[in-house]
């Protein structure tokens, strides 16, 4: 199982790293200086180490004893003197997620290019960051990915249009044996049927018209990778009965052709329909199914995980910057009203939308009123996320905020509503002042502005009088610790740090 590793002497770097990392879905590990060594030495499964820059010359002469390991400096300049291809780059604090995001990408990338081929098999690439979510559905498809990727059993994906059963299939490709051969994906429903057998299979000169000169097939395009036969339920009956006798014999000749090919390729099928029930009505063959039907992956729709929608919208905004296009950003009202919408375009729908936001809305932040009318719910507050993360329900509520009740509890809510960065970026609010006068005055008073300041006071007293332990402060004033996390947030309330002669 590939890891990440962070090393530093700093407990609250380190803390806050595995926060964020293991809200991504990474396995991290943590150690000092002194057993770092030891630690990295015992693995060839690091995929990045977040090494701590403080003290320059420590961490170069790590970086310089392991050439084959990606490397990551958090927090501090290097002294530059000594150049690494390992070095893969630098975050400083606040960290934030498209910055993190990319490095882990890029030392994925190294990793898997620098690895011994024996650790190709069992080796988890990070590709996952494409597969984004902490659902149990998504989960459960990222499990099912390493457990079957390793052999050579043939998968069938299933699910609805827009799930991303191609990413699943490029997945499986990239953490088996065969990564380094091709990946060829064939899309069965977009080739018309008396095509079709000349596409996969290829042709001879003069097989038929218009086929002046030979031509190689997806078969032996894809010799010793991947095949993706992508909606195989829109394949006609006689090319059903001719792909059945390529994965049963691993023969097949090409069109006009009497030369038989052998071929090493694994399949993976993937479809939207019911095959089972085609086959009861005739339109699917039993058997083909039963060959290609060996390991099953289903990936859940985006309204069964509409709990990842905000880690979604961050990963697709990423992209967008990564393609040089203008990014957005996405009030929380914006994205409570998107987790109501019930997606039937899955999540090819959510980034054709953030695309089309981006361009209607460059570099601007995203509310409930730039949404398109289908997708506007009301004065959307933030989603209530049930206890057991699978599901979000809708908050149909006009109140200006709601208790968020998530089973990830701090670490999720905080890396999506700061973009994973530190608390403590923001700017002070100023002092309230003494506590609000509790009696009526005589010519009214605006009650939202009053209760506002009546809440922001009792916080920075609780705060004060708890030494600024948040969690000790959400106690005392009887509420969650991500409820006055949240509170802080909206309301700007951070420490002011004491200088000298203050």
């Amino acid at each position: 199982m590939s890891e990440i590793l962070i090393v530093s002497d700093n407990s609250t770097r380190q803390q806050t790293l595995q926060i964020i990392l293991t809200f991504l879905g990474e396995n991290t590990r943590s150690c000092e200086y002194a057993d770092c060594l030891k630690t990295i030495e015992q693995s060839t499964s690091w995929t990045a180490i977040l090494i701590d820059g403080e003290v320059p010359e420590v961490a170069e002469d790590v970086i310089e004893k392991f050439p084959d390991s990606p490397f990551i400096n958090i927090g501090f300049q290097l002294s530059g003197d000594r150049d690494f291809k390992n070095l893969i780059g630098s975050l400083y604090e606040p960290i934030t997620y498209p910055s993190l995001n990319e490095l882990l990408q890029k030392s994925s990338e190294y990793h898997t290019a620098n690895r011994p081929i024996s650790s190709l098999v069992t080796g988890k690439t990070k590709l996952f960051r494409s597969l984004v979510g902490n659902s149990k559905g998504i989960t459960e498809v990222r499990d099912l990915i390493e457990q079957v990727a390793p052999v050579e059993a043939n998968v069938l994906i299933l699910g609805e249009s827009g799930t991303g059963k191609e990413v699943v299939a490029r997945n499986i490709h990239y953490m088996s044996a065969r990564q380094k051969g091709p990946f060829v994906p064939v899309n069965c429903g977009a080739i018309p049927g008396d095509l079709l057998e000349s596409e996969l299979f290829g042709h001879e000169k003069g097989a038929f018209t218009g086929a002046i000169s030979a031509r190689k097939g997806r078969f032996e395009l894809a010799e010793g990778g991947t095949l993706f036969l992508d909606e195989i339920g829109d394949m006609p009956l006689q090319m059903q009965v001719k792909l059945l006798r390529v994965l049963q014999e691993r023969i097949f000749e090409r069109v006009g052709g009497a030369k038989t090919l052998k071929c090493d390729v694994r399949i993976i099928a993937a479809t939207h329909r019911n095959l089972e029930e085609m086959i009861a009505s005739g339109k699917f063959r039993e058997d083909l199914y039963y060959r290609l039907n060996v390991f099953p992956i289903e990936t859940p729709a985006l309204r069964e995980r509409a709990q990842d929608i905000p880690l979604l919208l961050q990963e697709l905004v990423t992209r967008l910057e990564n393609n040089k296009q203008s990014p957005v950003r996405f009030t929380q009202g914006a994205m409570a009203s998107l987790v109501q919408h019930a997606w039937p375009g899955n999540v090819r729908e959510l980034s054709n939308l953030v695309e089309r936001l981006s361009i209607l809305h460059p570099s601007q932040v995203i509310d409930v009123q730039h949404l398109p009318h289908k997708y506007q719910f009301g004065d959307a507050s933030d989603p209530v996320v049930s206890a057991n993360a699978n599901s979000v329900s809708p908050v149909t509520s006009n109140e200006e905020t709601s208790e968020v009740k998530s089973a990830a509890d701090q670490q999720e809510r905080d890396a999506i509503n700061a973009m994973f960065k530190y608390e403590g970026a923001s700017p002070v609010m100023p002092d309230s002042g003494n506590a609000v006068d509790p009696n009526l005055p005589a010519d009214g008073v605006n009650l939202k502005e009053y209760l506002s300041d009546l809440e922001i006071n009792l916080i920075k007293q609780a705060l004060d009088q708890q030494e600024w332990v948040v969690a000790r402060a959400a106690d005392q004033l009887g509420m969650r610790r991500t409820t006055l996390v949240e509170k802080m947030r909206k309301y700007e309330i951070v420490r002011l740090e004491k200088t000298d002669g203050q």
